[in-house]
């Protein structure tokens, strides 16, 4: 394995006016500063572009912090690395379990503690499609306490949402937050982790009193 080969990414990629989510707005992707008006600020032949971007936090592949569910509580900023990055990793197969994902998902996984758990359902391939916001695996109240339980670092998800948008008390976002663990969700391209033992990295930037935030998440093979 290469050096390059180790490393997969995770994320979708960013575009303007994107749909992550059926009805949030996507980003808009402009110029603060274009090279064309910087040529007189600079030396000849020196040019800069400075982009500005708009976008809801819940954009593309993203991290949900406890402040996200709960007022007052840990934010994007606050989020500890040791459960963002060069985390053991595990990857769930969740594709034959149907819809809603329960606990038994997860009785022959090796121990959990301490890891990043990435349930692998698939939904990733209709990304972009208006079929992803319709009918989307999601875990059941019972399986995000299996995890709360089994003492997880970080639970992420290739679809729309970790919960079943139809029950709008969010039990998996309410219990693993509430027990401090993020959440990835959309993520992308989990069956490209090879065989093996893998780290898992999501980190956002440290915006403060925001809940959630975009990531480039990958895995680092090995």
């Amino acid at each position: 394995m290469t050096a390059a080969s180790r490393f997969v990414d995770l994320s979708h990629r960013i575009e303007p006016g994107m749909t992550t989510y059926p009805g949030l707005p996507g980003p808009v992707i402009s110029e603060h500063l274009s090279r064309e008006d910087s040529v007189s600020r600079y030396a000849a032949g020196t040019t800069f572009s400075i982009a500005r971007v708009e976008l809801v936090a819940n954009t593309g592949t993203y991290v949900d912090s406890p402040f996200h569910r709960f007022a007052g509580t840990t934010d994007v900023a606050g989020l500890p690395l040791e459960r963002l990055a060069d985390v053991p990793g595990v990857v769930v197969d969740a594709r034959a379990a149907g819809r809603a994902l329960g606990p038994d998902l997860f009785s022959d996984s090796e121990s959990l503690q301490g890891k990043a758990v990435l349930v692998r359902t698939g939904w990733d391939s209709l990304f972009g499609t208006p079929e992803y916001g319709v009918g989307h695996p999601f875990l059941t109240r019972a399986a995000a306490e299996r995890l709360v339980g089994e003492g997880c670092a970080l639970v992420g998800i290739d679809s729309l949402n970790i919960d079943d948008t139809a029950d709008l008390a969010r039990p998996a976002h309410t219990g693993l937050l509430a027990a401090g663990i993020p959440i990835v969700e959309h993520l992308a391209n989990l069956g490209a982790i090879p065989p093996g033992p893998f780290r898992f990295f999501a980190v956002p930037a440290p915006f403060a009193r925001v809940g959630s935030f975009p990531v480039r998440a990958f895995a680092i093979a090995g």
